[in-house]
């Protein structure tokens, strides 16, 4: 009897024991000279974002220790991965930077990374679905397609933007796929994405930004700046929804459009802001409507074009 009853007690401490050893833990960290074998603990870190995340309980948040390259990293559930006091490096030559598929209910946050592709990385970040994504003090460059691209399928996305670069994005020079857009935003089926993008900076990129699908934004204090398609567009079938406004937006040096909107149920309200150094300044097709409150700078493009309409700011 006393010989089962040790054994039993063994064995509640062995699954005691294996328990708290896989725990996932609130709050983890990665270094450049860490070990994805280690707990991912402050004293004994991970390597990478990748390694990091599957001992990171949902709703946690990934720190890094020092400047480094920490991989590619696919994100399924609500995490925050945040450099603090630097800059942490995702590189991903010939793929994805982050992938984000996670429930329309969990919340993502990106903060302080530097993505870099290196000439031949895909994409920056691919959002597929989530509840909310918020990406901050993050620059993404050298990708042969999109710096941005979410297209959730179902649910209402929320996705906000503070002070982000954006920059050689779309070397593949492909418009007809649209794979050529620094930031591209096209929910499909029943998804609805609503964005803030704010202090954010897309230069050198073919297209800027373009909305296609049933989307709202709100674009503020930002930059797009030269490539060979078109500034910021909306493009949408019939009935689809668009809805953008833009407050305080410089557009310039695009070899296309600095605004267009196509689509009977598009529309961008525009504020205080430049339109210059074009090839068009703006367009509107099939009953799109672009709308200016009176107080824009429609200036020095080939070809400058008019608003819609006009109406006094409130």
């Amino acid at each position: 009897m006393r010989r089962i009853l040790f054994a039993l007690a063994l064995s509640l401490v062995a699954i005691t024991w294996t328990g708290s050893a896989f725990a996932q833990a609130s709050r983890t960290w990665v270094s450049g000279v860490g070990d994805d074998a280690n707990p991912c603990s402050r004293t004994a870190p991970c390597k990478t974002f990748a390694g990091a995340i599957s001992k990171t309980a949902a709703g946690g948040i990934i720190n890094t220790l020092d400047p480094a390259g920490f991989g590619t990293v696919t994100i399924t559930k609500s995490i925050t991965i945040e450099a603090e006091g630097q800059v942490a490096g995702v590189l991903n030559a010939g793929t994805t930077g982050i992938v984000i598929n996670a429930a329309d209910t969990d919340r993502v946050v990106l903060r302080n990374l530097r993505i870099h592709g290196f000439g031949t990385g895909i994409n920056g970040i691919n959002i597929l679905q989530a509840g909310e994504v918020v990406i901050e003090n993050t620059t993404i460059e050298s990708q042969t397609q999109r710096g941005i691209v979410a297209a959730p399928i179902a649910g209402t996305m929320q996705i906000v933007l503070r002070n982000c670069v954006i920059r050689g994005v779309g070397i593949n020079d492909d418009i007809a796929n649209e794979t050529d857009t620094g930031i591209f935003l096209a929910p499909t089926a029943t998804g609805k994405i609503i964005a803030t993008i704010d202090d954010t900076q897309v230069r050198s990129v073919r297209g800027g930004l373009k909305l296609k699908g049933n989307t709202e934004a709100v674009v503020r204090d930002s930059v797009f700046a030269g490539g060979a398609d078109d500034g910021i567009v909306i493009l949408n079938a019939s009935g689809v929804v668009g809805d953008m406004l833009l407050d305080n937006v410089t557009v310039h040096d695009y070899n296309g459009n600095g605004l267009s909107v196509s689509g009977d149920t598009a529309r961008m309200r525009v504020a205080n802001s430049t339109i210059t150094g074009n090839a068009s300044g703006v367009l509107t097709a099939n009953n799109g409507q672009i709308i200016s409150f009176g107080n824009n700078r429609l200036v020095s493009n080939a070809l400058n074009n008019t608003f819609s309409s006009n109406t006094i700011l409130q």
